[in-house]
C-alpha cells in the first residue's frame, strides 16, 4: 500500500500525531526505530517532500538596495544641480552631472550588493545539524536534509529541527516558549496525548523550533519544513526589517549633522556670492555642489564594505559573525570568560589512568591487566553507562567525546558495548543533569537488574554506601571516603578530569537509580592544552585583555590546564563563592584567574558582575544552559563543532575550530575595522572639508572660483571614493593588539579626530590657494588658472591618503603604504586625474586645457606641500610628547 493511503488509514497528520501510538505512526512511516530509514528511501522522500526549510530570511533584492542609493540625500542635491544647469541652458554641464550621478550611485549599488551577498552567504555557513539514525548507523546531517519518518535522537541543548513524535524518552523537557509563550521547560514522554489537546499540552511531540531542556529520546519526524507547527506560525508572520549596527547608525547620524550643517554654510555662501554680483547660476551651482562635497556620501558604502569584508576574513578563520554589530563590539573587548574543554584544550578526550581498590594502572596497562575482577567492573560500568557508539566502516565516532574516550578504553581491553548489552539489555536510561551531576543506565540481568552509574566524583561518592574491594562489597566509612577524596584530588592535580563510578543490583527497574549505590573505582581522562593556546593567551595580555577560565570542572584541574596554558591560577575560586565574591568583594574579581565548579547560574552572575564594573565582556560557552550567559555578554561565542544549536543561537559569534586563538583572531580583526571605517571617515572629510574652504573663502573673497561645480563632483566622485575604499581594505597596525582595547563608548570622530581633520584640511585649501596666486602672478587666465588650482588640490587629496597611517607608524613604512589597494587606488585616481586635460571631450566638460610643463611644475610643488607640512606638523608633535 502507497505510503500516503498508509498515513491516510491511521489518520496520521501533523495535527493529530500526538494522540496516536508510536507504534502506529512507526508502522505508517514504514520505519524501524534502530534501523531508521534507508537511504534511498530517503532521498525518495525528500524529492517528495522537499527540503526541510522554511522560508528564510528574505533576500534582499537589487531593486531595494537600488532604491536606497537613490534615497540619498546627497542624490537629490546632484539631481537639483543637473535641474539647474539645464534650467540656466548650460546643457553640457546638466548632462555631465546626470553622468556622475548616475556614476555615483552605480558604484554604491554595486558595492553594496556585493555585501549584502556576501553576508547571505556567510549565513549559510551557520546552518544547523541532527543526529539522524540511517541504514542501522547514527549520522549527523544537515536539519535541511531531514524527512519524515527519520528517526532523530535528541538530548539536553540541541534545538529540534523537524515535529517530532517521541518514541523513546529519558527525563526529557523542551522549551517551547517560541511556540507557547510558556516560559516552564515542558515534560515529554512517548505517551499518547489526548486528541484535543492544544500544542502546549501535547507531550508527546517535539515542535519545530523548540529546544530540549533536559535529558535525551528518540524520535520520529512527523512534519518537516512548511507542514511543522512552526512553518504554518511563520506565514503569518511578516519579517522585520534587518537591524543596522552601530557603527553604521552612528555613520547616519554623523551623515545627518554634517546635511544641516552644510545646509547652512550653503545658504550663506551662496548669500555672499550674490550679494557681491556674481554670476547667480555659477553661485547657485557652486553652493550645491559645495554641498555635495562636503557630506561624505560614500561613508556608509564604505562602511558596509569594511564589516563584510571583516566577517569573510573572520570566516576564513573560522569565525562567523551572524551580526554586524559583533564586529565593531569585539574591538572593545577588555574580558574574555572561557571554557576549558574543546577551547583551551584538544577535546580529544583519552583514559589515562584507572583506580580500583586493588591499585592503579595506566591506560597503556589496561589490556595487560584485563583479569582483574575489580578493574573488569570499573570497565564494564564505564562501558554501560553510556550513550556514545564508535564508528566503523567510514563512520565517524559519535557522542560526548568523554563517552567515546571509556568506549575506546573498554574496546581496548576487549569489551565491546555492543555485545554487552546482548546480556545487559537497556531497561532504562536516566540523563546526565546538573543537578545530581550523575547519569545512570539499567539494564536487565537475570532475575534482576543492573544499575551501572557515573558522575562527579564528589556527587558519586556522596550517593553511595559501600564499595567494591577485591573481598567483595564492604562498608564505605569516613575513612574510605576521606581516602578516595584524596586519590580524587592527586588525579586532579595532574590535570586530569575525574569520574567515578558505581553500581548495585536492584530487583524493580524503576528504583531511585542514585541512592545506595556501590562504589567501584575512578577513571581519569586527558585533555591536553591547546599547543597554541599558550601564544593566543599572551597575545591577550599585551592587548590589555584579561583572560578568565570559567569551568565546571575540579579546582585542581583547571589550575594544572591553567599553568600549563600561562593563565593566572594562583587564585582560583569556585563556584559556591560566586555569590559572595559578587556581592561582598566585586573588586577581587580582577584577581580571580579561575573560576571552577561553576553552574550555569553562577556563570551569568559572573558575566554580570564584570559588565557592572565597565568590561565588555566576551563569553565562550557550548550547551543549552550557557544560552543566558552568552546573550548576556557583550560578545556570546558558541563552539561550532560540539556548541549545541541553542548556544549558537544565542551567540553573536560561532568558532568553527571550537579553538581559543580564533577569538583572539577575530578581536585583531574587529579593532582593525573600527580603525579603518575610522580612517575613511577622516580622509574623506579632511578632504570635503578642504573643498568648503576652497570654495567659501574664494566666494567670500571675490577671487577667481579656483575650483569649479563639475570639477568638485568629479573630485567627490574619484579622489574621495577609490582612495576610501582602499583604506577599508587595509590590514592594519601589526602592533595593534599590542595596544588597549578602546572605549566602547567612544564615538567614530571624537574630539581628537575632529582636531586632526580640520587642521589637515587646512593645508590642502592652502596648498590650492598658493597654487591660485603663482597661477594668477605667472600671468595666466582663463582655464589655464583653472587648471592648475583644480589639480592641485585633487593631486593634494590624492597624496593625502598617505597621512591616514598611525602616528605610531614610520614615514616610509606602515599600514597604509603596506596596504596594495592603496596603490591600485593611487594609480587609478591618478590616471583619471592626467588623462582629462589630454581628452577633448573631458577638457570641455571639466574647463580644463592640456598643462605646461611651467604648470606642473605648480602643480606638483603645491599638492605635495601639504602632506609634507603634515608630517612634519606629526613629527613635531610626536618629538614633543616624548620630551615629556
Amino acid at each position: 500500500m502507497p505510503k500516503s493511503d498508509l498515513m491516510h488509514e491511521v489518520g496520521l497528520t501533523p495535527a493529530t500525531a500526538h494522540s496516536l501510538p508510536a507504534s502506529e505512526i512507526l508502522r505508517a512511516l514504514q520505519v524501524e526505530p534502530e534501523q531508521g530509514l534507508a537511504e534511498h528511501e530517503a532521498t525518495e522522500r525528500r524529492i517528495r517532500f522537499g527540503s526541510n526549510a522554511i522560508a528564510a530570511r528574505k533576500r534582499i533584492s537589487a531593486l531595494t538596495i537600488l532604491l536606497h542609493q537613490l534615497r540619498s540625500p546627497v542624490v537629490s542635491l546632484l539631481a537639483a544641480a543637473a535641474a539647474l544647469a539645464f534650467w540656466f541652458g548650460e546643457l553640457a554641464e546638466g548632462v555631465a552631472i546626470v553622468a556622475v550621478l548616475a556614476l555615483n550611485t552605480l558604484i554604491g549599488f554595486v558595492t553594496e550588493i556585493r555585501a549584502a551577498r556576501s553576508i547571505e552567504a556567510l549565513r549559510a555557513l551557520g546552518r544547523t545539524s541532527a543526529r539522524v539514525r540511517r541504514d542501522g548507523h547514527t549520522r549527523v546531517l544537515p536539519a535541511e536534509d531531514l524527512v519524515p519518518g527519520d528517526m532523530l535522537l535528541v538530548e539536553a541543548g540541541d534545538a529540534i529541527s523537524a515535529d517530532l513524535r517521541i518514541v523513546e524518552a529519558s527525563r526529557l523537557a523542551a522549551d517551547e516558549s517560541t511556540l507557547t509563550g510558556e516560559s516552564v521547560p515542558v515534560d515529554k514522554s512517548p505517551e499518547p496525548a489526548a486528541e484535543d489537546a492544544r500544542i502546549a499540552e501535547r507531550t508527546s511531540m517535539l515542535f519545530k523550533g523548540t529546544a530540549v531542556t533536559r535529558g535525551s529520546g528518540l524520535g520520529v519526524a512527523v512534519a518537516t519544513g512548511s507542514r511543522t507547527e512552526l512553518g504554518r506560525i511563520s506565514h503569518l508572520v511578516e519579517e522585520a526589517e534587518p537591524e543596522s549596527s552601530p557603527v553604521e547608525r552612528r555613520l547616519a547620524r554623523l551623515s545627518g549633522q554634517l546635511v544641516w550643517a552644510v545646509g547652512l554654510l550653503t545658504v550663506v555662501i551662496a548669500a555672499v556670492g550674490m550679494a557681491k554680483g556674481q554670476d547667480a547660476f555659477l553661485v547657485v551651482e557652486s553652493s550645491i555642489a559645495l554641498a555635495v562635497a562636503a557630506i561624505p556620501e560614500g561613508l556608509p558604502i564604505v562602511a558596509t564594505l569594511a564589516l563584510a569584508r571583516g566577517m569573510w576574513r573572520m570566516a576564513r578563520q573560522n569565525a562567523l559573525l551572524e551580526r554586524l554589530s559583533a564586529v565593531e563590539t569585539l574591538g572593545a573587548t577588555t574580558v574574555i570568560l572561557t571554557d576549558k574543554t574543546g577551547t583551551l584544550t584538544e577535546n580529544r578526550m583519552a583514559v589515562r589512568r584507572l583506580w580500583v581498590e586493588s591499585g592503579e594502572v595506566e591506560k597503556a596497562g589496561v589490556e595487560e591487566l584485563a583479569g582483574d575482577a575489580l578493574l573488569q567492573r570499573l570497565l564494564h560500568t564505564m562501558v554501560l553507562c553510556n550513550e556514545a557508539s564508535l564508528g566503523h566502516g567510514g563512520v565517524a565516532h559519535s557522542g560526548d567525546p568523554m563517552e567515546v574516550a571509556l568506549l575506546q578504553a573498554g574496546r581496548a581491553a576487549g569489551l565491546n558495548r555492543h555485545e554487552l548489552l546482548r546480556g545487559f539489555p537497556i531497561a532504562a536510561k536516566h540523563a546526565f543533569d546538573n543537578e545530581s551531576k550523575m547519569m545512570a543506565t539499567v539494564h536487565q540481568h537475570g532475575g534482576a537488574y543492573f544499575y551501572a552509574v557515573k558522575g562527579a566524583p564528589e556527587h558519586v561518592l556522596a550517593a553511595c554506601t559501600g564499595m567494591l574491594t577485591e573481598n567483595g562489597e564492604t562498608t564505605l566509612d569516613e575513612a574510605a571516603r576521606r581516602l578516595w577524596s584524596g586519590r580524587i584530588a592527586e588525579l586532579g592535580q595532574h590535570g586530569l578530569r575525574v569520574l567515578a563510578c558505581a553500581t548495585k543490583l536492584a530487583t524493580s527497574a524503576d528504583a531511585q537509580p542514585y541512592g545506595q549505590l556501590i562504589f567501584v573505582g575512578l577513571v581519569g581522562l586527558e585533555d591536553p592544552a591547546r599547543a597554541d593556546v599558550p601564544q593566543a593567551i599572551r597575545d591577550c595580555r599585551h592587548a590589555g585583555i584579561r583572560v578568565v577560565m570559567v569551568t565546571g570542572d575540579h579546582a585542581v584541574t583547571a589550575r594544572s590546564i591553567g599553568r600549563a596554558i600561562g593563565l593566572e591560577a594562583d587564585n582560583v575560586a569556585e563556584g559556591r563563592h560566586v555569590e559572595l565574591l559578587v556581592e561582598k568583594h566585586p573588586q577581587e574579581l580582577k584577581r580571580v584567574g579561575i573560576f571552577a565548579r561553576v553552574s550555569p547560574a553562577e556563570k551569568l552572575a559572573i558575566v554580570r558582575a564584570y559588565q557592572a564594573s565597565g568590561d565588555i565582556v566576551a563569553m565562550t560557552g557550548d550547551g543549552v544552559n550557557d544560552a543566558p550567559a552568552l546573550k548576556q555578554a557583550d560578545i556570546g561565542v558558541a563552539m561550532g563543532l560540539r556548541g549545541t544549536d541553542v548556544a549558537r543561537q544565542a551567540a553573536a559569534m560561532i568558532l568553527l575550530d571550537d579553538a581559543f586563538p580564533t577569538i583572539v583572531k577575530a578581536v585583531r580583526e574587529g579593532r582593525i575595522i573600527f580603525g579603518n571605517i575610522r580612517r575613511a571617515a577622516a580622509y574623506l572629510l579632511s578632504c570635503n572639508i578642504s573643498e568648503v574652504l576652497v570654495v567659501g573663502i574664494a566666494i567670500a573673497a571675490a577671487l577667481p572660483l579656483p575650483i569649479l561645480p563639475l570639477q568638485i563632483l568629479y573630485l567627490n566622485l574619484v579622489t574621495d571614493v577609490f582612495p576610501a575604499f582602499a583604506l577599508a581594505m587595509g590590514e592594519g597596525e601589526r602592533d595593534i593588539l599590542e595596544r588597549p582595547p578602546r572605549d566602547p563608548k567612544e564615538p567614530i570622530l571624537g574630539r581628537r579626530q575632529w582636531t586632526t581633520i580640520v587642521l589637515q584640511s587646512i593645508p590642502l585649501a592652502g596648498g590650492t590657494f598658493a597654487a591660485l596666486g603663482l597661477a594668477l602672478s605667472a600671468g595666466w587666465t582663463g582655464e589655464a588658472v583653472v587648471t592648475t588650482t583644480f589639480l592641485t588640490i585633487a593631486f593634494a587629496q590624492l597624496w593625502h591618503v598617505f597621512d591616514m597611517r598611525s602616528s605610531r607608524s614610520g614615514v616610509v613604512a606602515n599600514e597604509v603604504t603596506r596596504n596594495p589597494w592603496i596603490w591600485a587606488a593611487v594609480g587609478l585616481c591618478g590616471a583619471l586625474l592626467a588623462v582629462p586635460p589630454y581628452w577633448p571631450l573631458m577638457a570641455e566638460v571639466l574647463h580644463v586645457t592640456p598643462p605646461t610643463a611651467a604648470m606642473w611644475a605648480v602643480i606638483v610643488g603645491c599638492s605635495l606641500a601639504p602632506s609634507l607640512l603634515i608630517q612634519v606638523g606629526r613629527a613635531i608633535i610626536v618629538l614633543a610628547n616624548r620630551g615629556r
